[in-house]
């Protein structure tokens, strides 16, 4: 595992990307840090031929993006070429935003949709992969529906962006998951979970919260792991993201070689 195959996921930092001039400096900061990689959400307030040359300039990779869900199922042209743009041979669905997940035909109807997508994102050399959060976690009739949908959807055409926190969060083992889904994993959301002290699930730096990452890394790695991607979504230290991604990286910097 390589330091250059960490690279941040910018909803970390979102209230620093509203406009052009702030996400060339948040670029700029990113970088300063010491990543070298980033995952877009969506392409941002850049038209994507200046967002490339901001990165180019900046000497960072976009290693994947997150889209537009309704865009992903309905206009996945639309997506390859602004990820042509980008040099960006990844993408990722982000949220399972308005589906049913109440019953096996709805999961089983998401499937389809991801398969068909999927199928046009690799025909032109580019990897789809599913994010999780916890409600892929509720059980219909003694499975979750993570792995309904991962059961129903083409290992060719639908990989999966592990999230550690979300995995944690709906009851599940991340090292367990990892197992289970083989080579499937390309990208992993590492987030680290802790509770504060009424017991309150919150997001944490890595290395400061309870996920024990001297499993899951090795772990990750043999699940196919090209990108380990740091993002934490709120309780920053001094409400200050970027000081939050500045102690990730540095406890990872331990665990990854040159």
């Amino acid at each position: 595992m390589k330091k250059e195959r960490i690279a941040v996921q910018l909803y970390s930092v979102r209230d620093y990307c509203n406009d052009a001039h702030q996400i060339v400096d948040t670029l700029k900061t990113i970088r300063s840090i010491g990543y070298k990689a980033v995952e877009m959400s969506s392409v941002g307030p850049l038209p994507p031929h200046e967002l490339a040359r901001v990165l180019d300039g900046e000497g960072l990779t976009c290693c994947s993006t997150h889209e537009d869900v309704e865009e992903l199922l309905t206009d996945p042209e639309g997506v390859i070429e602004r990820l042509e743009v980008l040099k960006c041979t990844a993408t990722v669905y982000p949220l399972p935003r308005d589906q049913d997940f109440s019953s096996a035909e709805g999961v089983k109807r998401l499937s389809k949709a991801l398969n068909r997508s999927g199928k046009i994102f690799a025909k032109a050399g580019i990897t789809f992969a599913y994010h999780n959060h916890n409600m892929e976690f509720h059980r219909l009739n003694g499975k979750t529906v993570f792995e309904i949908l991962m059961a129903e959807t083409d290992p060719k055409a639908v990989s999966a962006e592990l999230d550690t926190y979300w995995v944690q969060a709906g009851g599940g083992d991340p090292v367990d998951w990892l197992g289970k889904l083989k080579t499937r994993v390309p990208f992993l959301h590492i987030k680290d979970y802790g509770v504060d002290s009424k017991g309150k699930a919150m997001f944490e730096e890595i290395g400061q919260g309870n996920l024990d990452w001297d499993r899951i890394l090795p772990a990750a790695r043999r699940a196919g792991c090209r990108w380990y991607v740091v993002e934490q979504d709120s309780d920053w230290d001094d409400g200050d993201p970027f000081q939050s991604l500045k102690t990730s990286l540095g406890y990872l910097k331990r665990l990854f070689t040159d």
